[in-house]
């Protein structure tokens, strides 16, 4: 049997029609942190919708503008305009320029990887872009991955990326929006995490290697929109954060083959209201990690803290939130439960793009604005 048959209609109405629910992962109320305990310094600003940020091992910094490419900083300040050779993106919506992220072996070879969408109104996807940085310009640039199918809408488009220790990458899709279904046919790319080598080529070991019908690039499925995607170097997990419709959001530890559910089950309802499912966990899906509900997170970058500038937070998720404009730490024992949140970062009042942490522990923050901006968050005194 085809993945496409396997998530016919009628297949889809079974799923619908199974029973058994989990106890709900709903994020208790957060606990807001004191503002005095951190300094925030603004390193640049007037960006153009800065979506992604790399630190280079000479201390400077690539970021992507959403509507404009990749920049460079060195010092605290912007390096000329920007870095010339990408491919096109298509800005329509919310596409654009996405993540950037350094090949694992980048002191030697050079090579960054940047996401971005490609196309046109009527046709476009998610597309990935290795080219050779030499500190100065952009050369040798290649599109390795080209997303498929095809989508007729400008939302959803996903993008984020994660470099594995072994030099594989790991891209999030979004569903296209109008087509939610496709998430849960593994034949296509939308609604995935793909997970493919330095050539675009799916990574050896990838789960559906060798089944009929199935896209050789999925490493798992049932995502919706997944805005945020982090590896702890500490333990090798995979956390991401996926945009539910109205409320919903979802946290998820990621493992190859699984299936994370949408739009089968999920917390969310659909923005007139309805309901988009009845079901919150199915049996062979993954529920997540931890839900927003009720309020609308609408989450955007993570990461996974590791540094000695703050201790407290070893360990801890930190996911920016485009909606409700600040950063949630969602601290986490040591099995990886959560254990409790915390607000971050609200006094500023910006919708938070992407989240970072710096070789020196310090957290970095890029603001989604027309005047966007790079920040640089340490303890304070």
């Amino acid at each position: 049997m085809t993945p496409a048959a396997r998530f016919s209609t009628a297949a889809f109405a079974a799923l619908l029609s199974l029973s058994a629910e989990a106890a709900p992962p709903i994020l208790d109320a957060p606990i807001a942190t004191d503002p005095a305990s951190y300094k925030v310094e603004t390193v640049v600003s007037g960006l153009d919708h800065p979506w992604g940020l790399a630190f280079l091992p000479d201390g400077g910094m690539l970021v992507t503008e959403r509507n404009n490419g990749l920049r460079l900083i060195r010092d605290g300040k912007l390096i000329g305009e920007r870095l010339d050779g990408l491919p096109e993106a298509f800005k329509e919506s919310q596409g654009g320029y996405f993540d950037v992220v350094l090949d694992a072996n980048y002191a030697a070879n050079g090579l960054i990887y940047v996401s971005y969408a490609e196309g046109t109104s009527e046709a476009n996807h998610t597309a990935v872009a290795r080219a050779k940085f030499d500190g100065a310009k952009l050369s040798d640039v290649t599109v390795i991955l080209r997303n498929a199918p095809d989508k007729d809408t400008g939302a959803h488009f996903g993008g984020r990326m994660v470099v594995l220790p072994d030099g594989t990458l790991l891209l999030t899709t979004g569903d296209g929006f109008q087509y939610r279904e496709k998430a849960q046919d593994i034949s296509g790319g939308l609604g995935k995490i793909l997970h493919f080598d330095t050539d675009g080529r799916p990574a050896p070991g990838n789960p559906f290697i060798g089944e009929a019908g199935a896209n050789p690039l999925v490493w798992s499925y049932g995502h919706r929109n997944q805005q945020g995607l982090a590896r702890d170097p500490a333990t090798d997990t995979i956390y991401q954060t996926e945009h539910g419709a109205l409320s919903g959001d979802e946290v998820n530890v990621i493992k190859p083959g699984l299936n994370y559910g949408w739009p089968v089950a999920t917390y969310s309802v659909d923005y007139s209201g309805s309901v988009i499912s009845p079901y919150t966990d199915r049996p062979g899906m993954e529920a997540p990690l931890a839900v927003w509900k009720p309020e609308r997170f609408a989450p955007s970058g993570l990461a996974v803290y590791r540094g000695a500038l703050f201790s407290d937070w070893d360990g801890d998720l930190l996911a920016g939130s485009l909606a409700e404009q600040r950063v949630d730490r969602i601290d986490l024992d040591a099995s990886g439960k959560v254990v409790a949140r915390y607000t971050l970062f609200s006094e500023l009042h910006e919708r938070i793009r992407d989240v970072r942490v710096g070789p020196d522990g310090a957290v970095w923050l890029l603001t989604d604005t027309e005047d966007g901006k790079v920040l640089k968050v340490t303890p304070a005194g």
